[in-house]
Formats: C-alpha cells, sequence, structure tokens
C-alpha cells in the first residue's frame, strides 16, 4: 500500500483497472506529467506527478486490477 505521508508515493485513488502506463522506471517527469490511466466503472482517471523528478519504480503494468490505496508508482527527486 502506498503511504499517504509520502507524496513521492503514488496510490490508486479509488479500485479499477490500469488501462495505460506513462514513462518507465527512471525516466525523468515533471509536475502534471501523466504517470497512468485507471479506468472504474467505465470512468478513467488520470494519475499526474506531483512534482517534478525521476521514476523510482512502477508497480503495475495495463491490465493490472488494482485496490484503493495500492501502490502504483514510487517517484525520487
Amino acid at each position: 500500500k502506498a503511504d499517504p505521508s509520502k507524496p513521492l508515493e503514488i496510490g490508486a485513488p479509488i479500485p479499477g483497472m490500469i488501462t495505460s502506463t506513462g514513462p518507465g522506471n527512471g525516466a525523468r517527469v515533471s509536475k502534471g506529467d501523466k504517470l497512468l490511466v485507471l479506468e472504474a466503472m467505465k470512468m478513467q482517471t488520470t494519475l499526474y506527478a506531483p512534482c517534478d523528478g525521476s521514476i523510482e519504480q512502477v508497480f503495475v503494468a495495463a491490465g493490472d486490477a488494482v485496490d484503493s490505496g495500492d501502490l502504483l508508482v514510487r517517484l525520487r527527486e
């Protein structure tokens, strides 16, 4: 699970399925860059980078089912 006290850990806001992922491990991202898209009940939720940094690890792939709070991406500054 993502630790809500750590802003560099991106967790799933709702349960659903990952429909697409953005940049992979090691990629540089800027605040607001798209990290991945989550679909639940025919609605898509896009998750964005909360700050500038790089992707330390992506824990999911397209087609994965996730629960609310699951750790999806970890960033590093």
